[in-house]
């Protein structure tokens, strides 16, 4: 199960560690994300770089699936970051690291050949730097991954709306136009584009939202309805919307 790596974490209760040796990391909208993610990641990439990657579970299932590949884990909260790298010394994941983003962002060179942004640029004020960072970061070649909320999402009863406000988010998400040419002028090269999350991945999401407010509340509640949240966005992993609540796109640094 992805995310299986956080029940070494000492600090979670006995009934926690194993709900998440059941069900792996219990957050629904970054299981959604990974479910279209991970199958871009071939095994040709040797240095890929989890930007703001937070507990670090796309950076452990990626090095559990790339033995030979280098994985780094960069966020800019030191704390998650101790205890991350706790948890992939206990897993044996000697191929993952993880360092504060500040270290990681202080002089870019160009060693990665592939870097992931999952869910991160709506965090950032000045959004174009960070993209022009990831760019000088990568080798001629390498990739680059990014993942961020739609500004519209879809309905529950249909129809389309600004997306959900979450606390920490500096901007609701991105029109499609929007993110394309800022990547662009960041001097990358689109390689493909499409939207995520269709309806029924939207709808289990929001229920998740409801339920915890996007602030871990009512944790109880969620431990209950997880699974079955899980289930039912897992029929919606092969939709391809036209007009989805997320978005994806893969750039190249030619």
């Amino acid at each position: 199960m992805i995310g299986s790596e956080l029940a070494f974490d000492d600090s979670l209760s006995p009934f926690e560690r194993w709900y998440i040796r059941v069900f792996g990391a219990p957050i629904l909208g970054l299981r959604i994300r990974a479910r279209r993610i991970l199958p871009l990641i071939e095994p040709r990439y040797r240095n890929i770089l989890d930007s703001g990657c937070g507990q670090g579970v796309l950076a452990f299932e990626i090095a559990r699936r790339l033995p030979q590949s280098m994985v780094t884990g960069a966020d800019i909260n030191k704390t998650l970051m101790e205890r991350n790298r706790s948890i992939a010394a206990r897993a044996g994941l000697e191929n993952c690291r993880f360092e504060s983003a500040e270290s990681a962002e202080n002089d870019p060179q160009p060693c990665h050949d592939l870097i992931l942004s999952v869910d991160v640029l709506e965090h950032v004020e000045n959004d174009e730097r960070v993209l022009f960072w990831y760019q000088a970061s990568l080798v001629r070649g390498g990739d680059f991954i990014l993942h961020v909320p739609a500004y519209h999402r879809l309905g529950v009863f249909g129809g389309r709306r600004v997306n959900i406000p979450v606390e920490g988010h500096v901007r609701p998400g991105y029109l499609m136009e929007e993110i394309v040419r800022k990547i662009r002028s960041a001097g990358f090269t689109i390689v493909r584009s499409s939207y995520t999350y269709g309806w029924l991945e939207t709808a289990s999401n929001t229920i998740s939202y409801l339920i915890t407010g996007a602030r871990m509340k009512n944790r109880l509640v969620y431990a209950a309805f997880f699974p079955f949240l899980l289930g039912l966005s897992f029929f919606g992993r092969n939709s391809r919307p036209a007009r989805g609540s997320g978005i994806l796109i893969v750039a190249r640094k030619e």
